[in-house]
C-alpha cells in the first residue's frame, strides 16, 4: 500500500472486524489504545498489527477513528495539542457524528468520512462490507478498504436514515416475535432460538435470494395479502 504507515484508534466492535480482514490480507496495522493491556490482548489475535504508542501514532500516514461519536472530538483534543501538526489522513468512521462537524473543530488536518453500513459482527463473520463517503478518497485509503468491501458515495446523513429505519423494523419484528411467542406458551429457549437463530437465517436467505420452498410460500402469502390490501 505505497509504504504508508497506517493506526487503528479503535479496538471494539467495528475495529476487530476490520482487523480480521486486514490480518487475512497482511496488511500492517498500527494499533493505539490508552489502556496498555487492552491493546497487548488485541493484538494477540492477529499477526498483522503492532502496539503504538502515542507519538508513533501521531506519526501514521493514516489514521483510522474506529471509535463512537462521543469520544473521537476529546481523543483528538487529548492526543494532539494545539499547535500541533500533521500530514497525515484521518478517517472519521462514527456513524452519529457529520464529518464536516469535525472538520469545523480541527480544520488543520485531513480529514476523510468513511461510514460502515451494516452490523459489524456480520463484517466479522462474512466480510463484504459496505461502507459510504462523501468525499474523493486516495488511492491509498482505497486500497486500504478493499479488503474491507466495498465504498459508494452517498451523503452521510443517508446513512443514519437508513441505520435507524433498519433498527426500528429490526427490532419490531424481535418484539412480535417475543410476543407472539409468549402468547402461545412458548418456552424462552424457543424464543431464543427463533430472534437468534431461525429470524436472522431467514431475513439473509431472503436478501441473497436462496428462500427454501416453505418461505416462499410465505412470500407468496405475503405478497398477495399486500396486494388486496392495496386494491
Amino acid at each position: 500500500m505505497e509504504n504508508k504507515k497506517v493506526g487503528l484508534a479503535g479496538i471494539g466492535k467495528l475495529g476487530t472486524a476490520m482487523m480480521a480482514h486486514w490480518n487475512r490480507s497482511n496488511m500492517p496495522i498500527g494499533i493505539y489504545h490508552p489502556n496498555r493491556i487492552k491493546a497487548k490482548q488485541f493484538i494477540q489475535g492477529f499477526s498483522n498489527c503492532s502496539l503504538l504508542t502515542e507519538q508513533e501514532l501521531k506519526g501514521m500516514d493514516i489514521i483510522i477513528f474506529a471509535l463512537p461519536a462521543g469520544r473521537v472530538i476529546p481523543f483528538m483534543e487529548n492526543i494532539w495539542k494545539e499547535g500541533d501538526s500533521s500530514s497525515a489522513s484521518f478517517i472519521n468512521m462514527a456513524t452519529a457524528l457529520p464529518t464536516a462537524k469535525i472538520r469545523e473543530k480541527f480544520p488543520v488536518y485531513n480529514w476523510y468520512g468513511i461510514k460502515y453500513m451494516g452490523h459489524s459482527r456480520d463484517l466479522y463473520e462474512h466480510g463484504n462490507g459496505l461502507f459510504i463517503t462523501e468525499d474523493h478518497l486516495p488511492d491509498p485509503i482505497l486500497n486500504l478498504f478493499k479488503p474491507l468491501g466495498q465504498i459508494i458515495n452517498e451523503k452521510e446523513e443517508k446513512l443514519v436514515e437508513i441505520n435507524k429505519l433498519a433498527t426500528y423494523f429490526a427490532v419490531k419484528t424481535a418484539v412480535e416475535i417475543e410476543n407472539d411467542f409468549s402468547k402461545k406458551g412458548y418456552p424462552p429457549a424457543y424464543i431464543k432460538r427463533a430472534l437468534t437463530s431461525l429470524a436472522p437465517e431467514v431475513i439473509r436467505s431472503y436478501s441473497e435470494g436462496n428462500l427454501g420452498h416453505f418461505a416462499q410460500e410465505i412470500v407468496k402469502e405475503i405478497q398477495e395479502t399486500n396486494k388486496k390490501d392495496a386494491d
